[in-house]
């Protein structure tokens, strides 16, 4: 179990604005936190809403998808990245312009409301 993870950003996906309109994303990287307990999807859900709602967060839930899914701000530095819930972990998604200080911000929080140790761990189809 890691105490002091790191949220060191290996690679970063490419936003691509395709003639049909809307936005796309080439590649991903995320942060996947996984609880030493098991936890429910609907724990963890509202675990994310506790720490969305407690901190400097802007955030915005996307609809009709089959998983709790964020798109959040933090208002102290800055850093804009997804977050998502699903098969029991809780997974923070790097966006083009996201920094390691935010993921590791939302990280803190999380381990401060919760009552359980997290393993982290960086993936990344990116080449």
């Amino acid at each position: 179990m890691t105490t002091d993870p790191s949220f060191s950003i290996p690679a970063r996906p490419r936003r691509r604005y395709p003639r049909s309109g809307g936005v796309e994303y080439e590649g991903q990287t995320f942060f996947r936190l996984e609880p030493d307990a098991d936890c429910a999807n609907g724990e963890l859900q509202a675990l994310v809403e506790r720490v969305i709602e407690d901190s400097p967060y802007r955030s915005g839930t996307f609809i009709d998808l089959p998983m709790a899914l964020w798109l959040v701000r933090d208002d102290e530095t800055a850093d804009v990245f997804r977050v998502s819930v699903r098969d029991g972990c809780i997974r923070l998604h790097v966006l083009p312009e996201t920094e390691s200080a935010g993921l590791q911000r939302f990280y803190e929080r999380l381990s401060a409301r919760s009552d359980c140790e997290w393993r982290v761990e960086c993936r990344s189809d990116i080449a």
